[in-house]
């Protein structure tokens, strides 16, 4: 089968034949891939010299699909049934306390992490407890099959960002970030019933996405973002989210790991929330935490566990009201994905599906 892969050179990718997976263990299932996606975690690992020639880096963590095979131990899945794959799986192991999130069961993260889903076929540990079965059929289209697909990562974290924040009905909302999680965090503050929703980037189109959703755009090459959401808003927003990581930059361009949590600490609200997404290093600098123990401001982040927010996104999808395919700028075949990897690293996509 042909599979997405880096081979240890920055700013590039390959689609290679990789082998078709097997059933490894009892509990093992198999996915025939209908899609994947490029993601912006993807990035991260794109933009440095992930894997070698000698052990391949996978791509992708995103999928839906159908079950092809599946282990002796399965109980509640059958060949046939449509499952959204989520980034990160089930351990299968009980503990005592609150679950962990184990790195080693992450898809396309790497030699160290399960493979990554830009393939044509993916094997799932522990499948009764890792994948979401959704209603998918022979007559289901295409952009609800995307929806699902949200499911398995962008969705559900976006989701969560606007929980993380503390968000109740009523509140004012700043998203730091338009990509593609950040737009749906902005989406997800709509449905849920946000006063007023700013979105704050650098890439017009994307802010231009945001507006048609009924989020205010904010762009930070014009003015300070700041001044310009405390002009609309004097006493801040309730609520902020960021969605863009340590690959953040200022207005002239250049990196600044944490511009978007100083922007967030001076835009909200006392007694506030801030709900944190992106990936940052430990020990960031220029962080003001002080600010925040003043304002008694609530900061909440992490890793998202889709298996735990599917229950809350899944609904909206099967009864119409969420369509987060709107993100969505190309849908391509596999041989396409070197070029919308550059695409998509140059800003010129808001979000690239992949068609297996």
């Amino acid at each position: 089968m042909r599979g997405v892969v880096g081979l240890g050179q920055a700013y590039n990718v390959s689609v290679i034949d990789v082998p078709i997976p097997t059933i490894l263990n009892a509990t093992d299932v198999i996915v025939r891939m209908n899609m994947s996606a490029i993601c912006g975690s993807d990035m991260h690992f794109y933009h440095t010299e992930s894997g070698s020639p000698e052990s391949p880096w996978y791509y992708g963590h995103e999928g839906i699909g159908y079950v092809t095979e599946i282990g002796d131990a399965v109980q509640f899945l059958s060949v046939g049934d449509y499952v959204v794959i989520p980034d990160n799986v089930d351990s299968g192991h009980y503990t005592p306390g609150p679950n962990i999130f184990d790195p080693s069961l992450t898809f396309g993260a790497g030699p160290e992490g399960l493979d990554g889903m830009q393939t044509d076929y993916t094997r799932v540990p522990f499948g009764d407890r890792s994948l979401i079965p959704v209603p998918v059929n022979a007559s289901t289209d295409e952009s609800t099959l995307i929806d699902y697909l949200f499911v398995s990562d962008i969705f559900a974290t976006a989701w969560s960002g606007v929980t993380f924040s503390g968000f109740v009905e009523g509140d004012t909302v700043a998203v730091f970030g338009a990509g593609p999680v950040g737009l749906l965090a902005a989406y997800s503050a709509i449905l849920r019933g946000a006063s007023r929703v700013y979105i704050v980037d650098q890439v017009q189109s994307r802010l231009d996405l945001g507006a048609s959703i009924g989020a205010i755009p904010i762009n930070f090459r014009d003015s300070d973002p700041v001044e310009q959401i405390l002009a609309r808003e004097p006493g801040g927003v309730r609520r902020t989210v960021e969605a863009v990581g340590f690959e953040a930059v200022n207005a002239t361009g250049q990196t600044d790991s944490s511009i978007t949590l100083r922007n967030m600490v001076n835009v909200t609200a006392a007694k506030g929330g801030m709900g944190v997404l992106g990936v940052f290093p430990e020990g960031i600098n220029n962080f003001d935490i002080g600010l925040a123990y003043q304002k008694q401001v609530n900061v909440h982040g992490g890793v998202v566990i889709p298996l735990e927010v599917a229950s809350e996104i899944l609904p909206l999808i099967i009864s119409g009201r969420a369509k987060p395919s709107f993100i969505v700028s190309s849908i391509i075949g596999i041989e396409e994905v070197p070029e919308y990897f550059a695409r998509f690293s140059r800003h010129e996509e808001t979000k690239v599906v992949i068609r297996l």
